[in-house]
């Protein structure tokens, strides 16, 4: 069943058959034996050149007929699995993936548009990636993501922010990533460590204990009825002070809290730069001191 899709730019890839049957042979896990069948069920069928993707792209353009619509299918079906396989840590079933990228690919048959002048593998890049993405964010159990803005932001620019930063020669550590996507360095971290290790199903069997399920090593985290009364209490004396912390705040402190980290969608750092006039490094700044100031805050007011 194919998610409802929205407008999503996705990641672009352009290569060519040979490069494309290579890549994905070798990152194939070896483990993966449907997959395997699978790939070479679908290396029967050759990748079209160019001026032979055109011809069949205008033929379809003109008459819409079911079987040029095939033909740009099939020869593009191992673009489907090279990029299905770039999300293959981050979610186990790589067949549903390939499913969903499948869908994508023709979705970009039927609005394909010669006329741009883009070679349709290319253009078809863009709609695999999206549907997969949007499967992923959909289907996610364990760890549930893209429910902020800066996690969504994170989950569609972070592989390629990753991949940029190396061909420009960096290395991509948490804080420059952090920076250049406008996030926080422990957004990036939780996101990193979503998309980097496979989901796992508590109903399954352990693999190191005969007999138990991976939820029987779950650690029941329910906190107690003191503990909630303790909480309960704690959080009431918070908000009693609330209103007189926002008060000691200036002008740009108080926006920097309220639209920032007291948000439950907070706004870009660049937006109430932009807003003030000043740069993003000083609104950053800014909300560092902030938070300082909370922390005192609050801090004087619990040991009072």
């Amino acid at each position: 069943m194919t998610p409802k899709q929205k407008d999503i730019e996705p990641k672009t890839l352009v290569m060519t058959g040979r490069d494309l049957s290579t890549t994905v042979k070798e990152k194939l896990p070896a483990s993966l034996d449907p997959l395997r069948q699978y790939f070479n069920e679908i290396s029967r069928y050759p990748v079209m050149s160019r001026e032979e993707e055109e011809e069949v792209a205008r033929h379809y353009a003109h008459y819409k007929d079911k079987a040029s619509a095939q033909k740009l299918v099939v020869s593009n079906l191992r673009l489907v699995v090279k990029i299905a396989v770039e999300y293959r840590q981050a979610f186990q079933n790589m067949l549903d993936l390939i499913q969903e990228g499948n869908m994508g690919l023709i979705r970009a048959v039927d609005k394909y548009d010669l006329s741009k002048g883009t070679r349709f593998s290319y253009y078809a890049s863009w709609w695999i990636r999206a549907y997969i993405l949007k499967y992923l964010l959909d289907n996610f159990r364990l760890v549930k993501i893209g429910t902020t803005q800066a996690q969504k932001k994170l989950f569609y620019n972070l592989m390629r922010e990753k991949q940029k930063m190396e061909a420009m020669g960096f290395s991509p550590k948490t804080k420059l990533l952090s920076e250049r996507l406008d996030v926080t360095e422990k957004d990036v971290v939780q996101m990193d460590q979503c998309m980097s290790h496979r989901e796992l199903s508590l109903d399954a069997p352990s693999h190191f204990y005969e007999g138990k399920l991976n939820m029987d090593f779950i650690k029941d985290e329910k906190p107690t009825a003191d503990d909630n009364a303790e909480l309960t209490e704690l959080k009431n004396k918070l908000f009693a002070h609330l209103d007189d912390f926002v008060a000691s705040l200036g002008e740009k402190e108080q926006k920097i809290f309220k639209e920032r980290l007291y948000a439950e969608v907070p706004v870009t750092l660049q937006e109430i730069g932009d807003h003030y006039g000043i740069t993003r490094e000083r609104v950053r700044q800014l909300e560092e001191r902030v938070v300082k100031k909370l922390k005192t805050f609050f801090h004087e007011k619990l040991d009072a």
